[in-house]
């Protein structure tokens, strides 16, 4: 089956079950193959701007034609039997109705399945849908009974912690973002407390005042689509607002940085990873300490 993913959360499922695409989004980065393929899409939003800009430049692209290209050209070309998109987000990856209009202006013959995860157990769902339109039923469920019990042993250990403490995992910095979709149930998860937005529920802008009354005893940057590196480069647009030296969790040096584009912000197998980084956050008496690769002291990358 020819399988064109247009995010990289699909792609990495589908390489789980041992499918290769023949097309990718241009974000699609894991597995390492992923950035051998043909890309399907371009952004119209520079990725290595600062976070301030390219707010702005999601802004005006929404208010034209959009953050995302279709490349109808090389999609006609791959000739797909199945298309998966999503329907999550429009800034974070191609959106199922701009899919849906190349297909129709190409005349492909194609099925075009769309992902919507916001939660862990949404994960799960599609990674058997998947797993169903490729023709891998048995091993989508192999792959999520292994993610599942994963999930379920940061539980059971999770439960051993005498503290809830409150958490923040922000993954904007400008305008800062309280993450949504499946954070909230994995800070639980972790044996935390999370304040900062309903499971489930979008990622929305919050005033700063908001975080600084909260009072995180565990803060975590983790902006959409940047790594730890271009987190750095963006930092200050979080450390010079007024207070954040003052917050409990700055002051007792439990403040991180995480790898949002791998990790935190991608809805794929990589969320149970997740999971397991948050708990060692939440709990670091309880779990491994995450690799540094993923996971570092916004203190040191402040320094």
């Amino acid at each position: 089956m020819r399988v064109v993913t247009l995010l990289p959360s699909a792609t990495e499922i589908v390489y789980a079950l041992g499918v290769e695409p023949v097309g990718v989004s241009h974000e699609c980065d894991h597995p390492p193959a992923a950035r051998e393929k043909p890309s399907v899409n371009r952004s119209r939003v520079d990725p290595t701007a600062s976070s301030g800009e390219i707010n702005e430049q999601v802004a005006a692209a929404e208010e034209s034609d959009g953050v995302y290209a279709i490349d109808r050209e090389t999609l006609a070309e791959l000739e797909p039997d199945l298309i998966v998109t999503q329907g999550v987000c429009d800034v974070c990856a191609v959106d199922h109705v701009v899919v849906a209009e190349a297909v129709e202006e190409l005349g492909l013959d194609t099925d075009v399945l769309t992902l919507d995860v916001h939660s862990l157990d949404g994960l799960f769902e599609s990674i058997h849908r998947v797993g169903a339109a490729v023709g891998r039923d048995e091993r989508a469920a192999e792959l999520v009974a292994d993610l599942r019990e994963r999930v379920a042993a940061v539980e059971t250990t999770a439960t051993r912690g005498e503290t809830t403490p409150r958490v923040a995992v922000l993954d904007w910095l400008d305008p800062v973002m309280a993450a949504g979709h499946w954070v909230p149930e994995m800070i639980e998860m972790a044996g935390g407390t999370y304040g900062m937005e309903e499971d489930g529920a979008h990622s929305r802008p919050r005033e700063w005042e908001e975080v600084v009354e909260y009072d995180p005893e565990v803060l975590v940057a983790a902006p959409c689509g940047f790594d730890v590196a271009q987190t750095r480069e963006n930092l200050t647009d979080l450390t010079r607002r007024p207070g954040f030296d003052d917050l409990t969790a700055v002051r007792d040096g439990r403040a991180y940085v995480i790898d949002g584009h791998h990790y935190v912000n991608r809805s794929g197998p990589r969320l149970v990873d997740t999971l397991e980084f948050l708990a060692a956050l939440v709990h670091p008496d309880l779990f491994e300490t995450p690799p540094r690769d993923a996971v570092v002291e916004l203190g040191t990358v402040r320094a």
